[in-house]
């Protein structure tokens, strides 16, 4: 009777065992970008790789360069790694990252290799600013388990010193902008208008054309309006004998939730040396108006 109950009993063990197999999946998620990994899922990759994180982020904290460098490849590093994380370090009295969630994954055929973590990270910097940070990170490894790759997602606490917008555009008349923040703009702006310079210094008319659209507007510090066709200007830097230009400060920045058009607050000096002897020399405040296309379509100047 008891052998009979046994065998009885040896099916539903079986069904049992196969259920927990069916829903304890080693494998899962996929991967949607180009290349020849579409269509690939994931594996969860190694206990060793979670608590390297850990250390990585205990150096990190203790800001030991060579505690650190160790957990990266030579390459990502490049020739100057070691100078540039030990400057980064020690530009803080403290950093504090505690990972709270730490996901090693590998591609199906081993191939890919990464760690993504989440933790939450505090900077006090010797100049007296302060971050608070929640961050997402991916850490790409090598075939020997250091970091080759490095990406970060952040989201920023309100209690810091700094943030990526702020201000508030008002408008001469109320418009469907009014109140809303400005942000910094990024579509090489500064390093437009820092070519404009060099130009403008070298009396290179060529180069001063490119920064501009076809047709633009200046509105000088003595309040005169001229509209000026790029291709009429010819004869704009003849009455020269040398001219000195220097940026003091370069801030891009457009009203938040807005098309990609922007201007560029420039502060600067000017110098003009002209033909005839005479010399101008004033301290400038000038806003250069941005269009879609990146080119500049006005300018407004203050000068004192």
């Amino acid at each position: 009777m008891k052998k009979n109950n046994y065998n009885s009993l040896v099916p539903t063990i079986l069904m049992v065992f196969l259920l927990i197999l069916t829903a304890c999946q080693s494998e899962g998620g996929v991967w949607l970008g180009e290349g020849e990994n579409y269509g690939r899922s994931y594996v969860f990759g190694t206990p060793s790789e979670i608590e390297d994180l850990k250390k990585l982020a205990s150096a990190y904290t203790a800001q030991d360069t060579e505690k650190l460098l160790p957990f990266y490849n030579q390459e990502f590093l490049g020739e100057n790694g070691r100078e540039t994380t030990d400057k980064w370090l020690q530009s803080m009295e403290s950093i504090s990252m505690k990972p709270y969630k730490i996901i090693p994954l590998h591609s199906k055929d081993g191939k890919f290799k990464q760690i993504l973590a989440w933790s939450k990270e505090e900077r006090v910097y010797k100049n007296g600013s302060y971050e608070k940070l929640d961050l997402m990170e991916q850490f790409r490894l090598d075939e020997d388990g250091k970091v080759s790759g490095f990406r970060q997602w952040v989201a920023i606490d309100s209690v810091n010193f700094g943030q990526r917008y702020g201000g508030k555009y008002l408008g001469r008349k109320d418009n469907p902008n009014t109140g809303r923040p400005f942000v910094f703009s990024n579509r090489d702006e500064t390093a437009i208008v820092e070519q404009f310079i060099e130009d403008y210094n070298n009396m290179n008319l060529e180069g001063v054309q490119t920064a501009f659209a076809d047709e633009f507007t200046i509105n000088d510090y003595k309040g005169v309006k001229t509209t000026y066709n790029k291709n009429e200007l010819n004869g704009f830097f003849s009455p020269y004998k040398a001219l000195k230009w220097r940026a003091i400060s370069i801030v891009p920045i457009k009203i938040g939730n807005t098309d990609a058009s922007s201007g560029v607050i420039v502060h600067g000096t000017e110098s003009r040396t002209y033909k005839n002897g005479k010399k101008w020399e004033k301290d400038l405040m000038e806003i250069y108006y941005f269009d879609l296309e990146g080119k500049i379509t006005a300018m407004e100047q203050f000068a004192k």
